[in-house]
């Protein structure tokens, strides 16, 4: 085999490839700030011309990703995942055996037909809902939940971005071709069902006979009314949830000054009411006044109130009365909420944003990686994925932030269905869009699209709430990134990889080269987004088999599906996401996802050889 020459271009793009993966793993910046760079340097060097510069922006890919966030979006306003939640625990029952494979199987289904991190956030108070219901620690749900949710995003060709960046990115290497080579073919939406299936049944046997062993013994939680007890919340997060009310005296040093000014002291317990100059609010905004005669609603310990009155010279009162009806437990409450994938939040400090304004919601804690931030060090945290919010508020207001997006509520909240009168429009226009998708001739994106645009005209949700339910994080880290693999195509720096890492392999079966381009995608998937790994290891995978005589379509998928294969880090989103609610550990992933993974590969190569 005659070796390519390595050209100026190729270490152009070299050196664009090297600075992706370097800022991918330290993300030193946000990673859709370093993919708007890459997209910049490609353009600016004239790896890629201006006519495809910006085509990401307007791929099949990037589209249907778009139309599969806002149709997720339009099943949760109307209540579609409460009823699937209520199914659940008709069948599964109430036991940890027959309840974990309905769970799983159910979220690694709808997986298959949105985003899989998507399905999870949108079943995390469904979790929490049946955990609550069978008296099951969540902790034994949600990893098999998270796991199985990222399984099935491999049941259909819309179930992760990876797989719907795949044809796009088959289609850009048959544009760079050899001579003489035949086209490679593209997928339909179920050629990976049988994959998907089989992967997503290897997951729920995996955690019925060896993973639920493996998964940790979370302490005794006990539950009153559906609503996570106070128990809980001091066991778990040292919150105590006494509620009292405090009159302030006119000598009292809090006379004059802001409710801000208590937020950042620790020993000072959290004040979630404020009566003054007639005016009642619970979560008052933090620029709010305290004055003389002021009814003070506090919650914490009780030495912490004690502490607190003496030192401020406030007087306690016996029973709440002001606030009697605020605090009634189906009005308000504490409960969780995490941070999710395309949140306002992410890389910015709590101190930035006003809960109590915006949302009528104070912040007791943050939680991460079982660490508790308060006071001070919680307002100067700069927030990650899967951080966990312990929120206190009227349910009403809760269900409002909810709705914004940026947080998903893990525990269970008294709130009906906003428009279960839209079910049947929902389920219509989701149904039309799979129909369109299989049996007709469009492409995915515009298939897609016509579902979502039907729930925005047939008032499913309206058009801010579609804009708010697409993570323009993702669409524009796919959109930046799509000329990167264009160049490395077009420069021949995909071909020359290639050929170096057949001459290091020597001559050996096919097999040797699929592990070999398995395990790669696996440990990208781990350090890098999977949107990522995918673009850059597709042109490789492909060249490879070219080369080697393999199938192209086969190495190219192999790529789209192991590029799912992240169980031993919390680094995938859906991991991410369930890790502070389910209390895991890092530890706990390698443990339980090691298995998994092996698993994993043994099954994919397995069926994708059989299949095609």
């Amino acid at each position: 085999m005659e070796m390519i020459p390595l050209t100026n271009e190729m270490m152009m793009v070299f050196a664009i490839l090297a600075y992706t993966i370097l800022m991918f793993v330290t993300e030193v910046i946000r990673i859709d700030v370093a993919a708007l760079l890459i997209l910049v340097m490609l353009g600016l060097t004239g790896l890629v011309p201006d006519t495809h510069i910006f085509d990401g922006f307007a791929s099949n890919a990037v589209i249907a990703i778009i139309a599969v966030m806002i149709l997720g979006a339009g099943l949760d306003r109307t209540g579609v995942m409460t009823a699937v939640a209520n199914l659940i625990l008709r069948v599964g029952g109430k036991t940890e055996k027959t309840v974990m494979p309905v769970v799983s199987l159910t979220v690694g289904g709808i997986s298959g037909f949105m985003q899989n991190v998507g399905a999870t956030a949108l079943f995390l108070p469904v979790m929490s809902k049946i955990s609550s219901a069978a008296n099951l620690p969540i902790s034994r749900l949600l990893m098999p939940m998270g796991f199985c949710a990222i399984l099935g995003g491999t049941v259909t060709m819309v179930g992760s971005s990876p797989l719907i960046l795949l044809n796009d990115l088959i289609q850009t290497s048959n544009l760079s071709l050899p001579p003489g080579a035949d086209t490679i073919d593209t997928f339909s939406l179920f050629s990976t069902t049988p994959i998907g299936l089989a992967l997503l049944a290897s997951g729920v046997i995996y955690f019925l006979v060896i993973g639920r062993f493996l998964l940790p013994q979370a302490k005794e939680i006990s539950h009153i009314n559906n609503h996570k007890s106070d128990s809980y919340f001091r066991d778990n997060y040292g919150i105590d949830k006494n509620i009292t009310e405090m009159i302030v005296n006119k000598d009292s040093p809090l006379v004059g000054k802001m409710i801000e000014e208590l937020e950042f002291d620790n020993h000072i317990p959290h004040v979630i009411a404020l009566f003054t100059e007639g005016e009642s609010s619970l979560s008052p905004s933090r620029k709010k006044f305290i004055w003389n005669g002021a009814i003070l609603g506090v919650m914490g310990s009780k030495d912490q109130i004690n502490q607190f009155a003496e030192e401020f010279n406030l007087t306690i009162l016996p029973k709440l009365k002001q606030f009697k009806l605020d605090f009634n437990p189906s009005i308000s409450g504490t409960s969780e909420a995490v941070v999710v994938p395309g949140s306002r939040y992410l890389g910015l400090k709590l101190s930035e944003f006003h809960f109590r304004k915006e949302y009528a919601i104070t912040i007791l804690a943050v939680s991460r990686n079982n660490k508790i931030y308060t006071g001070e060090e919680m307002y100067d945290l700069e927030l990650q994925l899967g951080d966990t919010f312990i929120i206190h508020g009227r349910w009403a207001d809760q269900m409002g932030l909810s709705r914004s997006r940026n947080v998903a509520l893990v525990s269970d909240v008294p709130a009906e269905p906003q428009r279960p009168q839209k079910i049947p429009f929902a389920l219509l226009f989701f149904t039309l869009s799979i129909f369109l998708v299989i049996f007709t001739d469009l492409k995915l994106s515009l298939s897609l699209l016509t579902g979502a645009i039907g729930m925005v005209i047939f008032g499913v949700l309206n058009m801010d709430e579609a804009y708010r339910a697409v993570s323009w994080k993702t669409v524009f880290l796919l959109a930046c990134l799509i000329p990167l693999g264009y160049a490395m195509e077009h420069t021949g720096a995909a071909t020359w990889i290639a050929q170096y890492v057949i001459s290091t392999l020597g001559s050996v079966p096919q097999l040797i080269y699929q592990l070999a381009i398995a395990t790669l995608a696996t440990l990208f998937s781990l350090v890098m987004s999977n949107v990522g790994a995918t673009v850059l290891l597709v042109p490789l995978a492909i060249n490879i088999a070219i080369e080697t005589g393999g199938n192209p379509m086969v190495y190219a998928l192999i790529v789209a599906i192991s590029t799912s294969n992240a169980f031993i880090l919390p680094t995938h989103q859906v991991s991410a996401l369930i890790m502070g609610p389910g209390g895991y550990s890092v530890a706990d992933f390698l443990k339980v996802g090691s298995i998994m993974t092996v698993i994993f590969m043994a099954v994919s190569l397995s069926m994708i050889n059989w299949l095609f």
